[in-house]
C-alpha cells in the first residue's frame, strides 16, 4: 500500500491518495477545492496536484472518499470525478442527518436530504475492495453525526477530523449535531480498540508550537499522549473539557460556504439565469459582548 499526502496550507487540510502497486488502483480521501472568500472565486491548485500524481503513477481511482461534510474547506470531489474517469464520490450514510440540519439552516427548499448527491453512501462496517485495498468503514460520530473513518488493510486508518496528531488532540463538537460524548465513544471504542501499531492519518494538521507538518502517528502514540483524549481520560472529564473549550472557539473561516457545498457532495449551487452560481449566506444578529 502506498500513501501520498498533499497539504493545503490555506486550510491546513490533508488530502490522501492511497493505492496498491500491483493493481494500480486506489482512492482519494478528503480533496480540496481552493476557494477565496474575499473574491468568491475558486481554483484547482489542490486538485491539479492530485491529478498530476495520479497520472504520473498511472493510477485508476475507484472512489473519492469524504470522511464527513467538512466545515473548513470546500470539497474538490466533483472536479476530481470529472477528470478521473470511473471514479465515484462516497461518504458515510449518516450524511442525510447533516443534510436535514443544514437544509433548514440555509432554507434550501428543493434540496434533497436522501444523500443522492453522492454516488454511494457507506454503511457501518461495510467493506470496499479496491484492487488489493480492503477498506472498512468505521462510523465515528461526534464532530458531526456523519463522520466516518476508513481502515485500510487493517494497518492504516484515515480519521478525518475525529483524531488529530497527539499534540493537537481531537475534533471540536459544537457544530449542529455535534456531541462530545459521542466523540469520546467513537475514539475509545472504535479507534483505540485497533492495534497500537495501527497508523492513523488525520484530515488536518495545525502544526502546534511551530513544529513541522506531521500527518502520521500510531494509535498507541495517541492512546499514550493525546493532549485531549488519551487512554486514561474519563468520559466525564473529556465532556467537561470539550464543552468548555468549544465555547471559546471561533467559527471556521470558510464554515458557511464549505457546509453548503459539501452537503451537496462538492456540487456548487446550480447556476441561475445569468449562468452564475450563488452561495446562500444567512445574516443573523450576533451575541452582544
Amino acid at each position: 500500500m502506498e500513501i501520498k499526502a498533499f497539504f493545503d496550507k490555506d486550510t491546513f487540510t490533508l488530502t490522501y491518495v492511497v493505492w496498491d502497486q500491483e493493481s494500480k488502483k486506489g482512492v482519494i480521501i478528503d480533496p480540496v477545492l481552493d476557494y477565496d472568500p474575499a473574491s468568491s472565486t475558486y481554483r484547482h491548485y489542490s486538485v491539479d496536484q492530485v491529478v498530476d500524481y495520479v497520472k504520473e503513477h498511472s493510477l485508476s481511482i475507484s472512489y473519492i472518499l469524504e470522511t464527513h461534510a467538512h466545515a473548513d474547506h470546500l470539497s474538490g470531489a466533483q472536479e476530481l470525478k470529472r477528470r478521473l474517469e470511473g471514479s465515484q464520490v462516497a461518504i458515510g450514510a449518516h450524511i442525510t442527518e447533516v443534510q436535514s440540519i443544514f437544509k433548514d439552516f440555509f432554507n434550501l427548499k428543493d434540496f434533497p436530504t436522501d444523500g443522492s448527491q453522492f454516488d454511494r453512501l457507506l454503511e457501518e462496517n461495510e467493506v470496499i475492495q479496491v484492487g488489493n485495498l480492503e477498506i472498512k468503514v468505521l462510523y465515528t460520530p461526534g464532530h458531526t453525526p456523519a463522520c466516518s473513518s476508513y481502515l485500510i488493510n487493517k494497518e492504516a486508518v484515515f480519521t478525518g477530523d475525529v483524531l488529530f496528531m497527539p499534540d493537537y488532540g481531537v475534533a471540536r463538537c459544537d457544530f449542529p449535531g455535534g456531541d462530545a460524548r459521542a466523540l469520546y465513544h467513537s475514539v475509545k471504542e472504535k479507534l483505540y480498540t485497533l492495534p497500537d501499531s495501527t497508523k492513523y492519518y488525520p484530515a488536518h494538521d495545525y502544526m502546534p508550537n511551530g513544529r513541522a507538518l506531521r500527518f502520521e502517528a500510531t494509535i498507541g502514540e495517541s492512546k499514550e499522549s493525546n493532549v485531549h483524549l488519551s487512554a486514561s481520560t474519563t468520559e466525564e472529564d473529556f465532556v467537561k473539557f470539550r464543552t468548555e473549550r468549544d465555547k471559546k472557539l471561533s467559527a471556521p473561516r470558510l464554515l458557511l460556504p464549505s457546509v453548503e457545498v459539501n452537503i451537496a457532495a462538492g456540487h456548487l449551487p446550480p447556476p441561475e439565469d445569468n449562468q452564475v452560481s450563488y452561495l446562500k449566506i444567512p445574516i443573523r444578529p450576533g451575541k452582544e459582548v
